[in-house]
């Protein structure tokens, strides 16, 4: 390896387009601002060109002109003039173009033989990690992968942006006619978004909930409305339940017919039909399920890289974390479940894309009306380390089939929005429809009766009068 010819080659680059670039710059002030979209002083090989870069920069950031002239001044003010080569390389630099029209494809080259520079630094640190690190394979492979996926990946102005950058881009998203401004993945239950502007990039989000309340399902129905309804691809991981009966789940929501007839194969013409037509609609859908059992959160990050460069995934989704492994010996659980969710923390960070990672509570919030923060299982890094924290609760499983209380709370659920880094909290009252396995808004007009509230069941066979846990 280090008598390989290629390694002792030049770093690819181009001279030509470099100075185009530049020049392009000098000559037309217009094409400032489209360049710095694509380059940053790194994209450049020769220092000479970083340094002329920069002071192109600060002064259009300053909205101060710089032509041939005023750039040899503001380098000699400076001290840099003779660094770059003196007078000369400016004189070169300016006359390397006839026009700035093409400075768009010179930016796109320098762009690109950065990017294979980055990809050559990239193979050298890989080869000298598998060559001399004593560290597991399983974290070289998985910092190999995270060495790649970051050129690849990289965006041309990685560094950090000035406020005007920053507010130029903040001030776009903002809506100042009082209207429903969803800057994030739309959920599809409109008091969530109301509330959290929908699944913000880069954001940890956790929903929460005792077993059997409903959070897988109510994961998966977010899935839905994402993949089917926006077309938007997302990568579903469950440990818990096989992709087979995740499939079952999604074919009874969509269809909207009853879950446990539709695995006993004792459908209706007409639910058939419904069926049919559901999972022909369901067959086109940018949805991903993996359920790779005791996964792993290295495995978990290789595998969003990978979905995500072939795919462009826009969520990630967890079922849950607790049944995650790191792999590794740890000190006790607490401390597993601490670097399983900073690694889930970093993973959203990382692709910026919401992940949604799902998650127990403790057993004593049965005991109070409603959950809270503080039930989260087995680590506070949970809470520490989450964006948005969710809490799902459903009354009527505190109370006796066929007791008044359970009578008067069936059928509605509260997720309880406990946390949110960037946004209020509050509770969102839903309807949860048990035999399809599905929730929806809570409105008025759902309430109007019980087959309107998913109360009741089809042909008006009460919810009370068979098992209600979802399947």
């Amino acid at each position: 390896m280090p008598d390989d010819p290629l390694l002792a080659k030049v770093p690819p680059h181009s001279d030509e387009a470099e100075r185009a670039v530049l020049g392009s710059m000098m000559m037309d002030p217009d094409t400032l601002g489209l360049c710095l979209e694509y380059l940053d002083a790194d994209c450049f090989f020769r220092p000479e060109h970083r340094i002329i870069f920069d002071f192109l920069k600060k002064h259009f950031e300053d909205n101060k002109p710089l032509d041939g002239v005023l750039l040899e001044q503001a380098l000699r003010d400076a001290g840099k003039l003779e660094e770059i080569g003196g007078r000369d390389t400016i004189v070169e630099v300016y006359n390397s173009v006839a026009s700035a029209a093409n400075a768009e494809y010179y930016a796109r080259i320098v762009k690109d033989k950065a990017l294979l520079r980055g990809l050559v630094h990239a193979a050298g640190e890989i080869a000298r990690d598998a060559l001399s690190s004593g560290d597991p394979v399983d974290n070289i492979l998985d910092r190999c992968e995270q060495r790649v996926f970051e050129v690849t990946e990289r965006k041309i102005v990685g560094q950090a942006a000035d406020v005007r950058t920053i507010l130029s881009q903040v001030m776009q998203t903002l809506d100042f006619q009082g209207g429903r401004a969803i800057t994030g993945l739309e959920t599809g239950f409109y008091e969530l978004d109301d509330m959290t502007r929908g699944l913000q990039k880069g954001e940890m989000i956790v929903l929460a909930a005792r077993p059997s309340v409903g959070k897988s399902a109510l994961a998966l129905n977010l899935a839905e409305h994402i993949a089917v309804d926006l077309e938007k691809p997302v990568a579903f991981f469950s440990i818990e339940m096989s992709r087979e009966s995740l499939a079952l789940r999604l074919l009874s929501s969509r269809a909207k017919v009853d879950g446990q007839r539709l695995r006993k194969g004792t459908l209706t013409n007409d639910e058939a039909e419904h069926v049919r037509d559901a999972a022909a609609r369901l067959y086109e859908v940018p949805l991903y399920i993996d359920d790779t059992p005791g996964l792993r959160i290295i495995d978990l990050r290789a595998k969003a890289r990978r979905l995500l460069a072939r795919h462009r995934i826009e969520l990630v989704i967890v079922d849950y974390l607790q049944l995650m492994t790191t792999g590794q010996r740890e000190e006790n659980r607490q401390v597993e479940v601490a670097n399983i969710s900073r690694g889930i923390k970093s993973l959203a960070r990382e692709l910026n894309i919401p992940v949604l990672a799902i998650s127990q509570l403790r057993r004593e919030s049965e005991e109070r009306t409603q959950p809270r923060l503080s039930d989260l299982r087995e680590s506070g890094a949970i809470e520490q380390d989450a964006d948005v924290v969710m809490l799902l609760h459903r009354e009527e499983m505190r109370h006796a089939q066929g007791s008044k209380e359970y009578e008067e709370t069936k059928g509605k659920a509260d997720l309880i929005l406990a946390k949110q880094r960037n946004g209020p909290v509050g509770t969102i009252h839903l309807t949860w429809i048990w035999r399809y396995t599905r929730f929806e808004p809570l409105s008025p007009r759902e309430m109007t009766g019980p087959n309107a509230s998913g109360a009741y069941g089809p042909a008006g066979v009460a919810a009370g009068e068979e098992d209600q846990e979802p399947y």
